[in-house]
């Protein structure tokens, strides 16, 4: 199983930009695989993320809390099979984070030492081609139209675009959790995926 998650590594990080034989064994030195739990939390509200992570099996929901109301939590972001959940800003500043990531399935990662992975970012151009490459499809080109979205944007044309960049997830996520990434009520949501099918 750990060979395979290295090996699905490799695949997935060569399709943003090629990384050499080199560099991939310095990442496999400064990493581990494990497991997590469904409902087991990566890095906790309040943490300083010392890891980063790579997703081979399982599904990751980033989450905070309600600004207004402390009981209630928002859904930022799902993570699938190939992708690298992160609490982005705390990471990179090394602050408490506001974001909580917890598996929603039992999942498989590749946990990552955070200052190692930086130290190697300055030492391989290959690694700071892929993670620039990374971090501009997904956290600029997806993210901020959606985020443009969520402020004017109709609910239905909300979840539609859900649909778009989430393909095959809505089977397994509960309807609740789509529709906090929504901004909208799980009632809501039921009406919408109900007008759909007519």
């Amino acid at each position: 199983m750990m060979n395979k998650a290295y090996d699905h590594l490799r695949v997935i990080m060569n399709n943003y930009h090629p990384i050499s034989d080199q560099c991939f064994e310095a990442l496999k030195a400064i990493s581990t695989v494990r497991e997590f739990k469904k409902n087991q939390q990566l890095i906790r509200m309040g943490e300083i993320p010392k890891k980063y992570y790579f997703l081979h099996l399982g599904l990751i929901r980033a989450f905070t809390l309600n600004s207004h109301d402390h009981s209630k939590e928002v859904n930022k972001a799902f993570f699938e099979e190939g992708r690298f959940p992160a609490s982005v800003i705390a990471s990179l500043k090394q602050v408490e984070s506001e974001i909580c990531l917890e598996a929603l399935e039992d999942s498989l990662v590749i946990e990552f030492d955070h200052s190692g992975f930086r130290g190697l970012l300055d030492k391989y151009e290959d690694l700071k081609w892929y993670h620039i490459k990374y971090l501009e499809k997904h956290w600029v080109m997806e993210k901020e139209p959606f985020e443009i979205s969520l402020i004017g944007g109709e609910a239905k044309q909300r979840y539609l675009d859900f649909l778009e960049n989430y393909p095959g997830l809505s089977d397994r996520l509960p309807l609740y959790h789509i529709a906090s990434r929504l901004g909208i009520t799980a009632t809501q949501l039921s009406r919408i995926r109900n007008s759909l099918k007519k």
